[in-house]
């Protein structure tokens, strides 16, 4: 019997995409990137999410540190327009990071979705994002009265999919594995680290990504959890 519902935050409840790219169209225009070379501010967020990514997969690997990633990610992509200069990433780094998590675009049907299962379930958050920026995203989104325990990767000392941080949430709300289910946008941070350790997931799968995962359920809206709980 499933007891306990772990939702992932970022681009699962938090529309990421949406608050990252009004923030970095933000940070071009401040810091005033076009007298510095970068004419196109879609230009530079799309080489920025590339670069992202590789920095964030670093970082689930211990590669790079959370203060590396704040920089780096800015400084790499900065220098892709050939601007060598640190002190600018920096503070672009410290912008994003600072302003960010106010923005507060959520995906469609969020509180209808909790509002059907809080009455059935205890839920919770599981997220590989920064413990003072997750946080501040959920209260500002009035996301945190909904939610029993939010557990981010620097909490609990590993990130999705080390089933460390499963098992730290598992212990936390006092279960097994097999009483819980993982909902997520990311097939292996969040449904194949929940199968492996031992959880059910639901897929929330908004680009139809295909796969072969023995999941509970793949939806494309978050209502469509209503179908399998």
């Amino acid at each position: 019997m499933i007891k306990h519902v772990f939702f992932d935050l970022d681009r699962t409840l938090w529309d990421f995409e949406k608050n990252s790219h009004k923030e970095l169209m933000n940070l071009w225009s401040k810091h005033q990137l076009h007298q510095k070379g970068i004419s196109l501010p879609e230009e530079f967020i799309r080489i920025y999410k590339k670069i992202n990514e590789d920095c964030w997969a670093l970082y689930r690997e211990d590669g790079i540190t959370k203060e590396d990633l704040r920089t780096k990610r800015f400084a790499d992509t900065l220098e892709y327009f050939g601007i060598l200069d640190v002190k600018l990433a920096e503070s672009i780094g410290h912008d994003y990071v600072t302003n960010c998590p106010y923005r507060t675009e959520l995906f469609p049907n969020v509180f209808q979705i909790i509002d059907y299962l809080k009455p059935k379930y205890e839920l919770h958050i599981i997220t590989n994002g920064f413990e003072e920026v997750q946080h501040v995203k959920m209260k500002q989104s009035n996301l945190t009265e909904h939610f029993s325990e939010i557990i981010t990767s620097e909490k609990a000392g590993a990130k999705k999919p080390h089933p460390q941080i499963f098992a730290y949430a598992v212990d936390k709300v006092g279960v097994s594995a097999q009483g819980c289910v993982m909902i997520g946008d990311d097939l292996l941070c969040d449904i194949k680290g929940a199968l492996d350790f031992g959880m059910q997931a639901i897929y929330f799968n908004p680009h139809k990504v295909n796969h072969n995962l023995n999941v509970l359920g793949n939806v494309q809206d978050l209502i469509d959890i209503k179908a399998f709980l």
